[in-house]
C-alpha cells in the first residue's frame, strides 16, 4: 500500500477542514511548495491536491498554485476540486497532473466520467466517492464540496462506474475527515470485498502508523493523509514502509 500525502488549498493557502465544513478551517504557515518538497524528500511518489474553492463553487480557484507544483516534477500529482467539464480534465492533464479526480460529476453524470475514461484511459481518472452515514444506515454520497447529499448509494455508484472501466476510487468517510479518530477500516474492507479489482484509496482519520498497517492488511491500494502529515504526527521512520522512494 502506498501513502499519498494530501494538500488542501483555499485561496492559495494550505488549510485543513473538519468533516468538510468550511467554517472549521485551520490555516498553516507552510506553503504548498514547502509541503511538496517535504513529501518528495520523505520518499512519496504521489501527492493528492484538493482545490477546495473549486470543490465548493465549481470554478477552479487554485489553478496557479497547482501549475507551480506540477512544474517542480518531483511527485506525480493527483488533483481534484471543481472538475465539472471535459475542459477541466484537459486543462489539468495539460498542466502536468497525472490523475484527475472527479466527485460531483462521477455521482451525478457518470456517463460523462465514462467518456473521460474512454478518452484518456483509466489510469488518469479517479472517482471521488465520499460518504455520509444517514439515519437509515445507508452510505449516501456527498457532492459539491460535501455540501449536498445525493440519493445514490456508494455501491450503486461504484457498480456503474466499474462497468465503464473505472480503475481508481478515492473514498472518504466524511465523519472521519480531519478528526484524527482512525480510518473506517470496516468500510474499506467491504469496499475491497465487493469490488476487489478496483484500486481503492482510503481517506479520512489516519492518525498513526498502526492505522496505515490496518489499511494495508485489508488490501486498499493507497491511504490518503493530510493533517497527520502536515503536523508531523507520525515519525518518518514509521512512514517509510508506505513511501515508495523512502
Amino acid at each position: 500500500m502506498e501513502l499519498v500525502p494530501s494538500i488542501d488549498l483555499r485561496n492559495g493557502r494550505v488549510v485543513r477542514l473538519h468533516q468538510g465544513v468550511f467554517a472549521t478551517e485551520t490555516s498553516y504557515k507552510l506553503t504548498a511548495k514547502q509541503l511538496y518538497r517535504r513529501y518528495t524528500a520523505a520518499g512519496a511518489r504521489h501527492v493528492h491536491i484538493v482545490d477546495l474553492d473549486g470543490a465548493r463553487d465549481g470554478v477552479a480557484g487554485n489553478h496557479a498554485t497547482l501549475r507551480s507544483l506540477a512544474a517542480l516534477k518531483g511527485l506525480r500529482i493527483q488533483a481534484g476540486g471543481g472538475v465539472r467539464r471535459l475542459a477541466d480534465v484537459v486543462r489539468l492533464l495539460a498542466d502536468g497532473v497525472e490523475r484527475v479526480v472527479s466527485g460531483s460529476v462521477a455521482i451525478e453524470s457518470p456517463d460523462e466520467v465514462a467518456d473521460w475514461i474512454s478518452r484518456f484511459g483509466a489510469d488518469h481518472i479517479v472517482a471521488a466517492l465520499d460518504v455520509r452515514l444517514v439515519d437509515d444506515g445507508t452510505l449516501r454520497l456527498a457532492t459539491h464540496g460535501w455540501q449536498q447529499v445525493s440519493r445514490r448509494s456508494l455501491w450503486d455508484a461504484v457498480a456503474g462506474l466499474a462497468s465503464a472501466g473505472l480503475k481508481h476510487v478515492l473514498c472518504t468517510d466524511i465523519a472521519r475527515d480531519g478528526a484524527g479518530v482512525g480510518p473506517n477500516v470496516k468500510l474499506y474492507r467491504e469496499c475491497v470485498k465487493r469490488f476487489p479489482k478496483l484500486a481503492w484509496q482510503a481517506s479520512g482519520g489516519v492518525r498513526n502508523a498502526a492505522d496505515l498497517h490496518a489499511l494495508a492488511a485489508i488490501g486498499v491500494a493507497a491511504a490518503i493523509s493530510g493533517k497527520a502529515l502536515i503536523e508531523d504526527r507520525i515519525p518518518r521512520r514509521e512512514l517509510a514502509p508506505f513511501l515508495p522512494a523512502a
